[in-house]
């Protein structure tokens, strides 16, 4: 994954979810807890904080709340 577009999407939409190769379920990244660095991404968790190799995320995708979100208001 590349640093730059994953930084500038988590900037443009405050959160995402990812997929990371070592862990089944996606991880909710948000802009306020989440570092993503050359090489490695770190999550500040309630409970501790978890590091994935940057080059794991095989996929992203925007975090949607809202019907409004998904365009079926």
């Amino acid at each position: 994954m590349d640093q730059k577009t994953l930084q500038s999407e988590l900037e443009a939409t405050g959160e995402l979810m990812v997929n990371v190769e070592e862990f089944e379920a996606p991880l909710e990244l948000h802009l306020h807890d989440t570092e993503i660095g050359t090489e490695q991404v770190t999550l500040d968790l309630s409970d501790g904080t978890l590091t994935f190799a940057l080059d794991s995320i095989t996929g992203y995708w925007k975090h949607y709340h809202s019907l409004a979100d998904y365009g079926l208001e």
